[in-house]
């Protein structure tokens, strides 16, 4: 199935439209004031973002007590997505599940087709394509390189990875986990392995993932550790004449909202 890319087009009018390659270094508070709607950063009960259009002026909030700069700017480049895009949305909150890239495939044909949306409009926007592809380009894949993506376009390691994914600039396979239970999990178009039927359970009994959910989803490996070692056959399935090599999978754990994103490629 084709992924829906209205909002990355989106994004990239945008810029066109406004003469920026990137705004990495541009103040949010500004960029949606050149919008045409006004930032109010407040506390936010049970929610990290919101839009409130009014007759005349539109408000987008961001909760104060996001704890990283990275995640208010993908909640606000979110929240522009839907101001641009969806004009039938007068009042939207926004949580861990409407930001949640995860979600949003088995409900596109639901209410969850503006969320992906508004999500591929803020990592195009955050991230452009060409300027990530060009930080990539030359450069083998590993959690260090994730980690200066992240710190190049000011946004979270996971949208980084997410971005990874999604341009295909590692034959990778993502996987999510809440609550202990495997949800989804996607892949780059040049995967070519079968993965194994993994959903609706827990992460297999030899992965990287189970080791972080024991673990209470502390970080239990740093440096150089963090991409550890597996075998093909953890989260593949093995054809009848195929080998059991070793590939590499690393974890990104959130206890605050209990979840962790599980990346796995070949060695």
């Amino acid at each position: 199935m084709m992924k829906n890319c209205k909002g990355s087009l989106r994004a990239k009018k945008l810029l066109d439209e406004i003469g920026f390659d990137e705004i990495t270094d541009l103040p949010m508070k500004l960029f949606v004031s050149g919008l045409g709607a006004t930032l109010v950063e407040e506390k936010l009960d049970n929610s990290d973002g919101k839009i409130v259009r009014g007759k005349s002026k539109t408000l987008i909030k961001v909760n104060s007590e996001i704890p990283y700069e990275s995640k208010k700017r993908f909640t606000i480049a979110h929240e522009a997505g839907h101001f641009l895009m969806h004009d039938k949305i007068e009042v939207h909150n926004e949580n861990s599940n409407t930001l949640n890239w995860f979600k949003n495939t088995e409900n596109q044909l639901k209410k969850g087709l503006q969320e992906w949306e508004a999500n591929d409009f803020a990592s195009e926007l955050l991230m452009p394509e060409q300027l990530f592809y060009a930080e990539t380009k030359g450069k083998t894949f590993s959690p260090d390189l994730v980690k200066d993506l992240s710190e190049r376009f000011k946004t979270s390691i996971s949208s980084a990875l997410i971005r990874c994914v999604n341009l295909d600039i590692h034959p990778l396979m993502i996987v999510y986990i809440h609550n202990g239970v495997v949800r989804n999990w996607d892949k780059s178009s040049s995967w070519r392995y079968r993965i194994k039927e993994c959903t609706k359970i827990p992460p297999p009994y030899d992965s990287v993932a189970l080791e972080y959910l024991n673990a209470g989803y502390d970080f239990i490996y740093s440096g150089a550790e963090k991409a550890q070692e597996i075998s093909k056959s953890t989260w593949c399935e093995l054809g009848r004449y195929d080998e059991d090599t070793d590939f590499f999978e690393y974890c990104i754990p959130t206890k605050q909202y209990k979840t962790i994103i599980s990346v796995i490629w070949e060695k």
